[in-house]
Order: C-alpha cells, then sequence, then structure tokens
C-alpha cells in the first residue's frame, strides 16, 4: 500500500478594483488560477467595508488583491495613493495579507470584451494579471507516484 501525501491547500482569492463610488470584486482560486467577476459594491465608508466583510465571511479567502492605478509612463497619481490606503485599510481591518497589482488598462479591456459590469470585469482582470505572474498562486505539482 502506498502513503497518500495530502494535497496543497487551495487558496481562495478576492481582488478589489478600487474607486471612490465603486469598488469591483472578483474572486478565484490556486487550483483552476481562473479568476471571476463577482459583484460592484456602490456602498461608500463604513457600509462599503461591512459589505466587503460580508463577502470575506462567504468566500474565506487566503488573500486578497488590489488593483492599483499608475499614468501610462508608470508614473504614480492621485488615485495611485487611495488604493494603496485601500489595501492598506483591507489589511489593517481584515488581517490578511494585501497583494497589489498595476490594473492599467484594466476598465479599457474590461470594456472591449463587452464586460456589462466593467468594475467587476475589471477586478477578475487584475486577479488574472496576479495568478498569471504570481508562482505563489500557483499549486505544487502533484507528488510523481511511487511504485509498489
Amino acid at each position: 500500500m502506498t502513503g497518500l501525501t495530502p494535497s496543497p491547500a487551495v487558496c481562495t482569492f478576492l481582488a478589489f478594483d478600487y474607486g471612490l463610488k465603486r469598488v469591483g470584486v472578483a474572486t478565484g482560486n490556486s487550483f483552476t488560477r481562473q479568476a471571476q467577476p463577482l459583484q460592484t459594491i456602490t456602498a461608500e465608508g463604513d457600509a462599503r467595508f461591512a459589505r466587503i466583510g460580508q463577502l470575506l465571511r462567504e468566500w474565506q479567502p487566503t488573500a486578497l488583491v488590489v488593483g492599483v492605478p499608475y499614468h501610462p509612463d508608470g508614473a504614480e497619481h492621485e488615485n495611485t495613493l487611495r488604493a494603496r490606503k485601500f489595501g492598506r485599510q483591507l489589511s489593517g481591518r481584515f488581517h490578511l495579507p494585501v497583494h497589489e497589482v498595476d490594473e492599467r488598462y484594466s476598465t479599457t479591456e474590461a470594456k472591449s470584451s463587452g464586460a456589462r459590469d466593467l468594475d467587476a470585469a475589471s477586478a477578475a482582470i487584475l486577479l488574472q494579471q496576479f495568478f498569471d505572474a504570481s508562482p505563489a498562486a500557483t499549486p505544487a505539482a502533484p507528488p510523481p507516484e511511487r511504485p509498489e
């Protein structure tokens, strides 16, 4: 009889495309490495974080991903600072690691794909970028089979 090796844990991620009036939300996991748009949160202030808290309880993510916008030349601007602050607030309130992803052109890409919910689609695009660029989000290869 061969010994069983436990499979690596599947990590769930929630991603956020931050905006002053709306926050797009997407989910994905380390097994499928495919991002899916979830919804757009239109609440602001504490109500926004209350809704995010509900989503965190529902999806129980291992980590969060926040899109950080830059100018086309890579320079930071006011929304860059706001998105980073939002990421720090998520980390502080919910005690989860937060990964930043460059979100330049995510909304343009979402528009060109014909997405109905641009904010959630943008969140899915940036989460997919995170999966594509991050070996940490890759599940470990299965162990080689042992001869009996």
